[in-house]
C-alpha cells in the first residue's frame, strides 16, 4: 500500500536531485544539456556569493521568517486553546470551519481581498479620505510589506494549523483538569500546568519543521506583489532563483542559489532538533 506513494517520493523528490550538478556546470538546455554541458568547479557559487541581490534577498528572507516565527507561529495555538474553551460543539465546529476556509483559496484571492480592503482604493482607504487623510496604499508601501505578508499568512493559514492543536488537545485526560479543579486550581493555572505542557512535544515538532522550512517564505504569494513595492523590499531566496534562472536564463547561478538554500535549511533543522532535544522533546528524531 506505500509503494505508489514512495514512487511518487522517488519520482519527484529524489531524481530530480540529479540536477543538482547544473550548480556545477555551464548548462544551456537548449544547446549541450545536462549530461554534456562543461564543469565549472565553484564558480557559480562564487558569482551567487558576489551577487549583491541574493544577499539583499537573504536579508529579506532572514526578516520575514522572523515575522513569521512571532507573529504567526503562535496564533493557531492561541484559536487552538480558544475554541477548546468553548462548551458548543455545534458553536466550535462552525468557527473552526470559518477560520480554515482561507486556507483553500488561491493567493491571487487572498492577495484580492486585501487589496480590496487595503490598497488605494480600497475600504480602509476610502474611510480615511471621507475623513481628510489621503494616500493610504498599504499595499505598495515598501516598508510595511514584510508585515502585509505575515498577516496575508495568518489570515490564510492559522486556521489549518489550529486542527493539529486541537487533535493534541483532545487527547488530554480530562481527570487531570478534574482533579486540578478539585485542588483549587483556575482556568489559567490549568491551561499553564496542564495543556500547555501537553501541547509541548506538538509545539516542539511543529516549530523544527517550520525552521526548516522557513527559508521558503511563499514564492507565489509574494512574485505576485513584487511589482507593486519592488524588488527591494520583496526579493526572497526564491524570486531570486526563480529570475535569475528563468527570466535570464542564468541556470547555473540559480542552482547554486537553490544549493546554498538548501544547506542553511538542512543546519536550521539540525540545529532546531538540537534545541529541542535540549528542552527534553523528541523533535523530528531522537537522539
Amino acid at each position: 500500500m506505500a509503494l505508489p506513494a514512495v514512487g511518487l517520493l522517488v519520482l519527484f523528490v529524489y531524481v530530480p536531485l540529479i540536477w543538482i550538478t547544473v550548480a556545477f556546470k555551464d548548462y544551456d538546455p537548449y544547446v549541450s544539456g545536462l549530461w554534456s554541458s562543461p564543469w565549472t568547479g565553484l564558480e557559480n557559487i562564487t558569482l551567487l556569493l558576489e551577487d549583491s541581490r541574493f544577499w539583499d534577498a537573504g536579508a529579506n528572507t532572514l526578516a520575514i521568517t522572523f515575522l513569521q516565527l512571532v507573529l504567526f507561529f503562535p496564533v493557531p495555538i492561541a484559536l487552538a486553546l480558544l475554541l477548546n474553551s468553548l462548551l458548543s460543539e455545534r458553536l466550535r465546529g462552525v468557527v473552526q470551519s470559518v477560520l480554515y476556509l482561507p486556507h483553500f483559496f488561491s493567493w491571487v484571492l487572498v492577495i484580492t481581498v486585501f487589496q480590496q480592503m487595503l490598497g488605494g482604493a480600497g475600504l480602509l482607504s476610502q474611510l480615511l479620505r471621507a475623513r481628510g487623510y489621503e494616500g493610504f496604499d498599504l499595499m505598495t508601501d515598501p516598508g510595511a510589506f514584510k508585515f502585509l505578508v505575515t498577516a496575508q499568512m495568518v489570515w490564510k493559514d492559522a486556521g489549518w494549523g489550529v486542527i493539529v492543536f486541537l487533535a493534541a488537545l483532545s487527547s488530554v485526560n480530562q481527570d487531570l483538569y478534574e482533579a486540578a479543579a478539585a485542588d483549587g486550581a483556575g482556568r489559567w493555572r490549568r491551561m499553564w500546568h496542564i495543556t500547555l505542557p501537553a501541547l509541548r512535544p506538538v509545539i516542539a515538532l511543529l516549530l523544527v519543521l517550520r525552521v526548516g522550512d522557513s527559508l521558503t517564505v511563499g514564492f507565489e504569494q509574494i512574485l505576485l506583489q513584487r511589482d507593486a513595492v519592488g524588488p527591494g523590499a520583496s526579493e526572497v531566496f526564491d524570486t531570486y532563483v526563480w529570475w535569475v534562472g528563468l527570466a535570464s536564463g542564468d541556470y547555473g547561478v540559480a542552482a547554486a542559489g537553490g544549493l546554498v538554500k538548501g544547506l542553511f535549511s538542512l543546519v536550521l533543522v539540525l540545529l532546531a532538533n538540537k534545541v529541542a532535544h535540549l528542552l527534553g522533546e523528541q523533535g523530528v528524531y531522537r537522539k
